[in-house]
């Protein structure tokens, strides 16, 4: 039996998914079996509905080494895992005669851990460490009790759930509970005792899910785990000959969010009262002193960068090191007879005390290559932070080594080119040569959809310019009659939520035969869920909406964008990267304000179109983008709409395709 070519599987895991095979899918599958056997990088952007789950799985199971998938969203992970790896290795396991394994693997605090569920949860109250909010020991008589609160209730749940569960994964707990009743049956892979010390060593979920990773020819984790891997330095992933990152457009900030450090006063107290029956008083009291005077420097903490670090701030950060120095070196020698499971509440202390030492440590250390800055929350109060200025350098000496490399997006092509995002990835421009350059190459696979025709892309000109905070009085006019010319069926994208609260609630008296719901009144997928079943519902919110809806069909005929999506000019890390790109000679503002627009929005345009039935308008409510010097490296960012700044034009267009809708009873 002769070997089966690339054409052969593709469509037969294509038949098996119950699609339909497009040239897109084909010239990516072939792409990335390229990059394969050459040991080269490959950025592809492939448009919504070519089917590039299967354009990257088919040619990677073909080739037969270990691959690693990492995706941004928990939606994808579960799509591969529970649909398309099942399917794509029944249909392909005949022709490639032979089956082969995949397993998820997820951060270790993804994984009910049964010590923690069985021994309880260091408290730090002041009424002792063990009082646990529910005790979950055989012999505790209290164990019995129904509890009556809801942390109580979910942790009922999370037991009587540990019994049936065979992989102990957060996202398999159905419906889920709260972060803070999942923090009492969690931990950091830093407060973790490790499987040789610990009595449930043996059937811990997080080792179980390495094991089956280290036996997979295919590993599904997420961005934030590979980062953690190419940070860290200790392995977390198994060895593999290849990777693939799917929605790619996200990867860099899931690694500077990985790699920014934090302090907040409340952090530094919680390792403090952890430490405290730890280690002996001399050394809790330097810690508890250096907290103190940490906690009334942020009373006074204004938001904004810090260029330099403030006398004062040097001080009480020194303060705080050395005297987290001196802890962690006291929680190795001191034993308290008092503390019952001593080997984890110290590691619980350790952990916390360690990530001050490290941040403060960081901060003072001071590098040309961080962004310091105060942030202040109106709930959480005020905390430090630290970010590296850029994570281009990391990725390309910690990703793109040793491995073929194959990133993919329905949005990797900006302003016409794949050199903005290689340069955020540490990619010189494509087809420059040295002997430290990776090689790679961009493709763009197209999509299955015809854009011109499905879709408008209409920037209202007449409108008034946006000013920073300013009150839209012309914007909502203009997004009440597009609204009612579209007969709802909106999807409202706010640069600010500010922005989207102000607009629901002016919009809601306006017109209140249509429903607008808004981002945090409920959780996201029930917003989601409503928002497709009633056509004549508007959905208003910001940021994760510009990603995270997937709505085809009559309920999302228009999508609207309130203004441009430029970062805030007050937003420390952005203008620390665009003042850094000046410095060096680049245009600051186009590399990183204009990119970042330029991805959120064709990210928010792709909205619009999911299916090929779809029809509809994406609205840029900013005269900017039709007038601005850099709105046509905008637009070509975006699907290829046919574009117009007619206003009536378009809603004699909304009108007609809020008729042919309800014409097919939508």
């Amino acid at each position: 039996m002769t070997k089966a070519s690339l054409p052969e599987l593709l469509h037969a895991a294509v038949a098996a998914v119950g699609g339909v095979e497009r040239p897109g899918q084909v010239t990516m599958a072939e792409s990335v079996s390229e990059a394969i056997d050459d040991g080269s990088h490959l950025l592809i952007q492939a448009g919504t509905g070519t089917g590039k789950s299967l354009g990257y799985l088919v040619p990677a199971l073909a080739h037969g080494d270990r691959v690693v998938v990492a995706t941004a969203t928990l939606a994808l992970q579960r799509q591969l895992v529970e649909r398309d790896l099942p399917r794509t290795v029944d249909a392909l396991h005949p022709l490639l005669r032979r089956r082969p394994e995949f397993a998820m693997l997820k951060g270790r605090s993804n994984y009910l851990c049964l010590h923690r569920l069985h021994e309880g949860v260091p408290q730090e109250e002041e009424d002792g460490l063990f009082d646990h909010p529910l005790a979950f020991g055989a012999g505790n008589p209290t164990s019995a009790a129904a509890p009556t609160s809801r942390l109580g209730q979910d942790l009922v749940r999370l037991r009587d759930w540990s019994d049936e569960t065979e992989t102990g994964d957060r996202d398999d707990l159905t419906p889920g509970v709260s972060d803070r009743a999942w923090s009492q049956v969690s931990v950091s892979s830093r407060e973790c005792l490790g499987a040789s010390k610990c009595a449930y060593g043996a059937e811990c979920f997080a080792e179980m899910a390495r094991e089956r990773a280290k036996l997979a020819e295919v590993v599904v984790t997420n961005h934030a785990l590979l980062a953690i891997d190419a940070i860290e330095g200790a392995p977390v992933l198994p060895q593999h000959e290849v990777l693939i990152v799917d929605e790619a457009h996200e990867l860099v900030s899931r690694v500077t969010g990985v790699a920014t450090g934090e302090l907040t006063p409340g952090q530094v107290h919680r390792a403090v009262r952890r430490a405290a029956k730890l280690v002996d008083e001399k050394a809790a009291d330097r810690l508890q002193t250096a907290a103190e005077g940490f906690e009334r420097l942020m009373e006074l903490a204004l938001p904004g960068r810090l260029d330099e670090i403030p006398e004062d701030l040097g001080y009480a950060l020194l303060a705080l090191r050395d005297a987290a120095r001196t802890v962690i070196s006291a929680l190795g020698a001191t034993r308290d007879k008092s503390v019952q499971d001593e080997d984890a509440v110290r590691k619980q202390a350790l952990a916390s005390v360690e990530s001050v030492h490290e941040v403060a440590e960081r901060i003072s250390n001071g590098s040309e290559y961080d962004v310091v800055w105060y942030e202040r929350h109106d709930r959480f109060g005020a905390s430090l932070r630290v970010a590296p200025l850029s994570v281009s350098g990391l990725l390309r000496e910690k990703l793109f080594a040793e491995r073929s490399v194959v990133l993919t997006s329905a949005t990797l092509k900006l302003g016409g080119d794949f050199n903005g995002v290689g340069a955020s990835l540490g990619l010189a421009p494509e087809g420059a040569e040295g002997d430290d350059l990776p090689v790679w190459k961009g493709v763009d696979v197209g999509s299955p959809f015809d854009y011109p025709r499905q879709g408008i892309l209409y920037v209202a000109k007449h409108l008034s310019r946006p000013v920073r905070d300013g009150g839209r009085d012309d914007m909502l006019d203009e997004l009440t009659e597009l609204i009612q010319a579209a007969g709802g069926r909106t999807l409202g994208l706010f640069s600010s939520m500010r922005a989207a609260q102000l607009a629901a609630e002016e919009l809601r008296s306006r017109i209140p035969e249509f429903p607008i719901l808004l981002q945090g009144e409920e959780t996201l997928g029930e917003l989601i869920k409503n928002f497709a079943a009633d056509p004549r519902t508007c959905l208003f919110g910001t940021l994760s909406l510009w990603q995270g809806v997937d709505v085809p069909g009559p309920s999302c005929q228009l999508v609207v964008m309130d203004k441009i999506p430029f970062p805030r000019p007050d937003d420390p890390l952005m203008s620390a990267r665009q003042k850094a790109v000046e410095e060096a000679g680049g245009n600051g503002f186009m590399a990183v304000a204009a990119t970042h627009a330029a991805l959120l929005m064709a990210q928010g345009a792709g909205r619009l179109v999911r299916a090929t039935g779809d029809r509809g308008v994406v609205a840029v409510l900013d005269q900017r983008l039709a007038t601005a010097r850099y709105g046509s490296y905008l637009k070509a960012s975006l699907p290829d709409f046919w574009y117009t700044t007619d206003r009536n034009q378009v809603r004699r267009s909304l009108a007609a395709i809020d008729a042919a809708a309800k014409a097919d009873g939508a």
